[in-house]
C-alpha cells in the first residue's frame, strides 16, 4: 500500500499548479466535501509585541457552537446535550439559534474534544482561547 501512495505523491507532484486546482475541485465534488486550508501553527506576533518575547498561551478556551446544518440538527442536539447537560429542549433551541456559546471556559483538551465531537457531528464549533 505504501508503495502506490509514494507512486501517487510522485505523480501528484510533477502536476501543475492548475492542474491540482482542478483535481482538488473534481474531488471536492465526487466525495461531496470541501477541502479547508488548516489553521497556521504559529500566529504573527500582535503590533506592539517585542520579537522575541512569546506571547503566553491560554489554557482556558471557550466553545462556541458556529453553524449547524439542519439535516444534522438531531446529532449535533445529542452531542450538545452530552457536552452541556441540558434538556433536550434547551438543547434544541441552542442548537438552532447558533452560533452560541457551548462553555464558558474549559481546558484546551476539553475545548478540542468538543469541537472534534461537534464537527463528527456534522455541525462546526471553534475554541477561543480566553
Amino acid at each position: 500500500m505504501a508503495t502506490n501512495i509514494d507512486e501517487i505523491v510522485e505523480t501528484l507532484s510533477k502536476l501543475p499548479v492548475i492542474e491540482l486546482a482542478k483535481l482538488k475541485t473534481l474531488l471536492e465534488d465526487k466525495w461531496g466535501v470541501k477541502a479547508q486550508a488548516a489553521m497556521p501553527a504559529m500566529v504573527a506576533a500582535a503590533p506592539g509585541e517585542a520579537a522575541g518575547e512569546a506571547k503566553e498561551e491560554s489554557t482556558e478556551f471557550k466553545v462556541t457552537l458556529e453553524e449547524s446544518p439542519a439535516e444534522k440538527k438531531i446529532a449535533i442536539i445529542k452531542v450538545v446535550r452530552a457536552i452541556t447537560g441540558l434538556g433536550l429542549k434547551e438543547a434544541k433551541e441552542l442548537v438552532e439559534s447558533a452560533p452560541k456559546v457551548l462553555k464558558e471556559s474549559a481546558p484546551k483538551a476539553e475545548a478540542e474534544e468538543i469541537v472534534k465531537k461537534v464537527a463528527e457531528a456534522g455541525g462546526k464549533a471553534s475554541s477561543k482561547g480566553l
